[in-house]
């Protein structure tokens, strides 16, 4: 991962940018804050896998707590929608 500071960022922003396409850029500001800038699909697929992940978790942990109810194949699962 690339880093800069605010100053050099604002200079060469197009080059920032360009970079910023391939690879996550840390801009290091003197207060020690730190910014991230990325390309929005990268972004769109991390926040995606993170739902994912946290509904896979939540799931688990239910099954960790008994929350579930046994699947039983020969069940006809849509009986409920039939009327």
């Amino acid at each position: 991962m690339e880093s800069t500071s605010p100053k050099k960022l604002r200079a060469e922003l197009k080059d920032y940018l360009d970079l910023a396409a391939r690879e996550p850029i840390r801009i290091q500001r003197r207060s020690g804050e730190n910014y991230i800038i990325m390309n929005e699909n990268v972004y769109a697929q991390m926040q995606n896998e993170i739902s994912s992940l946290q509904r896979r978790l939540l799931g688990m942990s239910e099954i960790i707590d008994g929350k579930t109810t046994e699947y039983k194949g020969k069940q006809d699962r849509l009986k409920r929608f039939k009327k």
